[in-house]
């Protein structure tokens, strides 16, 4: 009997963002279930200065901060050229073919639709949103824009630019305070992981917010913040016919679900499933499946939600396109409770990117008149 050929996976992580550590915790959960009677595996690491670098255990030593001893890697933007590259006496070298890049990068230049847009120049296989879904996933404005198109419920939010926060920021808060009473959270636009959130419940907390969302971006959200929110998260997985996992929820050990509370203390409470009527358990699935395909989403995201314990209206917050991987993460310990365990999981995202990679390269790139 013939062999089957193993695919070949490019897993990368790192990268220039405040998630750096966060991506380098998902890459080695990933890593550690790709089985190596079907796949070869390169590891590929971003630095948080922007280098890219392969080699031997690539992550043990972004881990350790010792990158002595790892090459130069290379993506060129040329579907003619594909594969992984290095750079050896002066001369550029293909070190692989890669059938499948697994971009392990949370937040800016990774999950922003950059690093798919090198993807997409150079007709390679990727798993995750394409550059449009990355793009409006990631800016958190623009994605309440696109809900509200779509007739999905978000909280009261405005935008505010870095220079204006610079130029006059008790303007911005007081437009903010026409807008919502407090609390009120500020966070970057385009960051995850919830670094950079803050809750604001007084005009000073408002203005230290701000101060520390403009570290992270140039475009700031203000969102109206729910008293008694309970936190609702689902898992979505597919390309164009996305169905969704059981609900769950977050207690956070904190005031808010903080990015101590994610990944430092791991004191926070995950109930899965989510205690939910059956009606509203099957609401909130297709409200994510629809943002989902709002966006033109594929492989996977992670859909939030804000639940008012109040009145029991629920708000979609944000649809993460590269959320956590880690062990303790969300995403797949909603996945695992839906009957798909981790390493399967991983294996289903890399099947839907080999699929979404055979349906783009039906698509013509020429045009002839009358043919």
């Amino acid at each position: 009997m013939m062999m089957k050929k193993k695919l070949q996976i490019a897993v990368i992580f790192g990268g220039r963002s405040g998630e750096h550590e966060v991506s380098l915790m998902s890459a080695r959960s990933v890593l550690s279930v790709l089985d190596p009677a079907k796949y070869d595996v390169k590891q590929i690491g971003i630095a948080s200065t922007g280098q890219w670098f392969t080699g031997e255990d690539v992550l043990g030593k972004f881990e350790s901060g010792k990158l002595s001893g790892l090459e130069t890697a290379i993506v060129l933007p040329d579907p003619s050229q594909p594969g992984l590259y290095t750079v050896r006496d002066r001369a550029l070298e293909k070190l692989s073919e890669i059938d499948v890049f697994f971009p392990l990068l949370h937040g800016t230049f990774g999950e922003d639709g950059t690093i798919q847009g090198l993807f997409e120049m150079a007709g390679a296989g990727y798993v995750g949103a394409g550059v449009l879904g990355s793009s409006v996933g990631m800016d958190k404005a623009l994605f309440k824009d696109v809900m509200h198109a779509h007739g999905i419920p978000v909280v009261d939010s405005l935008l505010a630019l870095r220079s204006e926060i610079e130029k006059n920021i008790e303007a911005v808060i007081a437009r903010a305070e026409e807008m919502s009473t407090y609390p009120m959270f500020t966070k970057p636009a385009n960051l995850g992981s919830s670094v950079g959130i803050t809750k604001c419940s007084t005009r000073s907390d408002l203005q230290e917010g701000l101060m520390e969302a403009s570290l992270y971006d140039r475009r700031l959200l203000i969102e109206h913040g729910i008293a008694h929110a309970r936190e609702i998260e689902v898992s979505v997985l597919g390309n164009d016919d996305p169905r969704a996992s059981i609900p769950g929820e977050v207690i956070p050990s904190r005031e808010f679900y903080s990015y101590e509370a994610k990944y430092i203390d791991g004191t926070s409470g995950l109930l899965i499933p989510a205690p939910l009527d059956p009606e509203l358990t099957a609401r909130v699935q297709a409200l994510a499946v629809r943002a989902f395909r709002a966006v033109d989403a594929a492989g996977m995201a992670r859909v939030d939600f804000l639940l008012d314990g109040d009145t029991g209206a629920i708000y979609l917050n944000e649809l993460n396109t590269i959320p956590g991987f880690t062990k303790i993460s969300m995403y797949p310990k909603l996945w695992d409770a839906s009957g798909m365990a981790y390493a399967a999981l991983v294996d289903r995202l890399i099947e839907l990117a080999v699929q979404r990679k055979t349906e783009r390269d039906r698509t013509s790139h020429s045009y002839r008149s009358g043919a």
